[in-house]
């Protein structure tokens, strides 16, 4: 079992003060894996002291320093990439070929982007009289999921790290080891020491005391709707920044008269992929009544041609999801889908055949099932499907904006028509005949999946803040003067 008992501050390995140690479970054996200590307030405090401490000197240094910066880490990173993988197919499930092709090679692709954003970025502009510049924001305070634990750690640490700030990481305690992995690799890369801080620990403990922290200037939040919405209570008395990628539970809108054979199967891929582990996973086929009984057939065969296996093989397969918590909540959506009317195809509650152990999960497919199931309505987080009928296009599209979400939405069929859906759609993201998201557009959601974008320029720009001055002298001002510390 591996163990990491320290925490990351002020560019040391410390002992917690105070903290338990807390088991990591590896969802394939329902056996400890890894070990790590759960932080306490008192930790917090030390690392947002660093943080604050550093904020004087990085938040002054030039692109050209962030840049050199961004380029030792993916070198680093790079090296890892092995460790990496092994770590998030172990502690959360993803089969090694995905964790070696799609959740490692994630991480790295955010900080490329960042860097390409970063070089690109114009720190100043002239409105009328006025200079409007982009400068750093602070000390952040970064609380990341389990499920793609280095994309979306990624997707915070670059451009907090681009826009001259300091950081305080606390990832899930579910799939702690990348992490820590991360953090070695910020420091191998030579990141000055408080710039980047790691904090294990779970929410109660450590996500609590950074959101109220007075000397953290901003959250960053990814996970479930319901612990946004702590996250922001927490922050408000002190009024910081409060930057959220909450749930989601996405549509997948399959235009009249498309052909299923070739659009269905790259959207579809979405279900499964992760084992449904994603939060713009379209899980929700809306499919026009002519062409019910055709959907249904492929994808009851691509949902029964999916194997489940061990993550720690190589091979097309899913895995288990991550712990029994989430097992015994999709199970009992399942059966709350069973219990609501609505007609299993294929899969169901219980582990798959052969499978007496692991928290593996059947590939599953319900149809008739109506917008106000709660398997319609509730975010599932495994390998679902359901598929509703739809009489027109408007109802197609009021039944796939007919949730509390909007972080993603998917459109099955030729790409001309699905342009003019797309706007129709209260989705921050809306993919055609696929269902990922470009690593360098902004990212993020409407309604209760968020607030604040992630990626690329956009993401960059969330995390400083806008100052304008006015009275400068025209030469000054026309002249476009550098970012601080240029």
């Amino acid at each position: 079992m591996k163990s990491y008992l320290k925490q990351y501050i002020d560019g040391a390995w410390v002992d917690s003060e105070g903290g338990a140690v807390y088991q990591v479970i590896d969802p394939s054996t329902e056996q400890p894996c890894t070990e790590v200590t759960l932080g306490t307030a008192a930790d917090v405090d030390k690392a947002v002291a660093a943080a604050r401490s550093a904020f004087e000197s990085w938040s002054q240094t030039s692109v050209q320093e962030r840049l050199d910066v961004l380029g030792r880490i993916m070198t680093e990173y790079k090296a890892r990439m092995p460790d990496l993988a092994k770590a998030m197919s172990q502690e959360m499930g993803a089969p090694m070929a995905l964790a070696s092709m799609a959740q490692a090679p994630t991480g790295l692709a955010h900080f490329s982007a960042t860097a390409k954003a970063l070089a690109a970025f114009e720190f100043s502009e002239t409105i009328g009289k006025a200079t409007v510049v982009h400068e750093p924001l602070g000390v952040v305070a970064m609380i990341t999921p389990w499920n793609w634990p280095l994309n979306q750690i990624c997707a915070k640490v670059a451009p907090a790290l681009a826009a001259g700030d300091t950081m305080i990481l606390k990832p899930s305690e579910e799939a702690p080891s990348c992490a820590v992995i991360l953090a070695e690799i910020m420091d191998a890369a030579g990141v000055p020491a408080g710039v980047f801080n790691l904090i294990n620990g779970d929410g109660p403990g450590v996500g609590a005391a950074l959101c109220a922290h007075r000397d953290v200037d901003m959250v960053s939040f990814t996970g479930s709707t319901r612990a946004g919405i702590a996250v922001a209570l927490a922050a408000a008395p002190t009024v910081k920044r409060v930057h959220q990628e909450l749930g989601g539970k996405a549509a997948n809108l399959v235009l009249e008269g498309s052909d299923l054979a070739t659009v269905l199967p790259p959207t579809v891929a979405g279900v499964l992929a992760n084992s449904g582990q994603s939060c713009i996973a379209p899980t929700r086929l809306l499919v026009h009544a002519s062409q019910v009984a055709e959907a249904t057939a492929i994808v009851k065969s691509m949902m029964e041609q999916t194997k489940v296996g061990d993550p720690a093989e190589m091979g097309q397969h899913i895995g288990p999801v991550v712990n029994k918590a989430q097992f015994d909540k999709i199970q009992g959506l399942i059966q709350s889908a069973i219990d609501e009317g609505a007609t299993l195809v294929t899969g169901g509650v219980g582990r798959p055949d052969g499978r007496n152990a692991g928290y593996y999960i059947q590939p599953t497919l319900f149809t008739d099932v109506r917008p106000d199931m709660r398997i319609a309505q509730e975010e599932t987080f495994g390998p679902v499907a359901t598929i509703t009928s739809y009489a027109n296009q408007d109802e197609g599209i009021r039944i796939a904006n007919a949730t509390e979400y909007g972080l993603s939405a998917t459109i099955s069929g030729d790409p001309a028509a699905a342009a003019k859906v797309a706007p129709k759609l209260r989705a921050g993201l809306v993919t055609i005949n696929s269902w990922s998201p470009d690593i360098g557009a902004p990212f993020g959601g409407y309604k209760q999946s968020g607030n604040g974008r992630e990626n690329g320029r956009y993401g960059l720009t969330d995390f400083m803040e806008v100052k304008t001055i006015t009275g400068l002298p025209g030469d000054v001002r026309e002249g476009k003067p550098a970012e601080a510390g240029a």
